[in-house]
């Protein structure tokens, strides 16, 4: 603790300097945490994803309907406990340039097959029994204000109604929350009967079916028997568990982990020449005084731990508040992309002070064996 006042005074000589440098080292250890912390949310995303429940949609792609027909099939496959089927309605609100997140569903089967979403039995019940109504996430509400016993009309970029009204009108009867925090909540959902009554074509399709199976380790099995049932049919399916749907679906935007990585490196690398000139002028302008320590009997290796203190310093308070300012933007990105509940993982703090400590010794380590080799005599002559 003696040597704190020496450490402050090397450090807050040139406060501009000092500043500008900590600035720089925040804003590379925020990224640092933003990007490790984007790539741990992907793994937590995935990991949060149920073994119980596969994704069945069609062979060609998603865009292309399944029968609603093949539902009564795919509960006869043993291990199946339920089905239940979503379609996407391509939503806006008001205005084209302000989508909603909307999808039809048939809310009795959706509630067994996704129980880590919370509704009341009393908004399920309402659902049932108000062909129009609307079930609206927690965040989605916030987000628009809106609450129940509003009337929302929608249009959508897909679907056109029958009737040819622009508008589809729905009630908001409930809302749905994820205690857990783990599922998004952003979305309306509406009933999949009086979307498919009201819509002009495909009727009697869904875009993709949710299954529930009891027994995970059989989960492979059953995905080959359900598209067993329809090969060599007009709609093929495909079914997945969901964490290998999601797997495949990251795999095709490329090696992440890699891309952080390199991006990473080249943020740092580019710092360190930053932090180590910093050092370097602070120990070139101050040749004289680290003579004066010499002289009143501080060691070559104090003066050499007192270079490489005020890096570790400078670099350790930067790097607690990037670090810092990663913690508190995570949480909401993360549930933006569907991993909400997560935090800023615990290994990527640590390695971040860990990477901060060592960056902050090779920053100094030329600048503190300068200091370290100080002659007293060449110094105080200004040679």
């Amino acid at each position: 603790m003696k040597y704190l006042p020496l450490i402050w005074a090397g450090l807050w000589r040139k406060r501009v300097r000092t500043v500008l440098t900590l600035l720089c080292v925040v804003v590379a250890f925020a990224l640092f945490g933003l990007l490790h912390g984007f790539t741990a949310a992907i793994d937590g995303i995935v990991e949060q994803m149920s073994d119980t429940r596969l994704r069945t949609m069609s062979r060609v792609n998603i865009t292309q309907p399944l029968p609603l027909a093949h539902r009564a099939r795919m509960q006869t496959v043993p291990g199946v406990d339920e089905v239940s089927y979503y379609n996407f309605f391509a939503g806006y609100y008001q205005d084209r340039s302000n989508s909603v997140q909307v999808g039809a569903i048939d809310v009795a089967s959706f509630n067994v097959v996704y129980p880590d979403i919370q509704m009341e039995p009393k908004y399920v019940d309402a659902m049932l029994h108000t062909r129009n109504g609307a079930l609206v996430g927690e965040d989605l509400a916030a987000e628009q204000g809106w609450k129940i016993g509003d009337r929302i009309p929608l249009g959508s970029a897909v679907w056109t109604r029958k009737d040819g009204a622009e508008a589809w009108d729905f009630e908001i009867v409930g809302s749905y929350r994820s205690p857990s925090g783990k599922v998004p909540t952003s979305e309306l959902w509406i009933n999949y009967d009086y979307f498919d009554e009201a819509r002009a074509a495909a009727n009697g399709t869904v875009t993709l079916y949710f299954l529930k199976i009891h027994d995970s380790s059989r989960s492979a099995e059953i995905a080959e028997q359900v598209d067993a049932l329809f090969a060599n049919s007009t709609s093929e399916t495909q079914t997945q568990s969901e964490k290998d749907w999601l797997r495949a679906q990251i795999a095709q935007i490329g090696d992440i982990g890699f891309f952080v990585n390199a991006i990473i490196a080249a943020v740092m690398f580019a710092l360190l020449f930053v932090t180590g000139n910093t050092m370097v002028q602070s120990v070139r302008e101050r040749i004289p005084e680290l003579a004066v320590l010499k002289t009143y009997g501080f060691g070559n290796t104090a003066v050499m731990g007192l270079v490489l203190a005020e890096s570790v310093v400078l670099c350790s308070v930067a790097a607690a508040l990037g670090i810092g300012i990663a913690a508190v933007l995570t949480p909401p990105i993360f549930r933006e992309i569907g991993a909400g509940g997560l935090n800023l993982p615990l290994p990527v703090v640590i390695m971040g002070f860990a990477l901060a400590v060592a960056f902050a010794v090779a920053s100094a380590a030329l600048p503190a064996l300068r200091a370290q080799r100080l002659s007293i005599v060449d110094a105080l002559a200004g040679r």
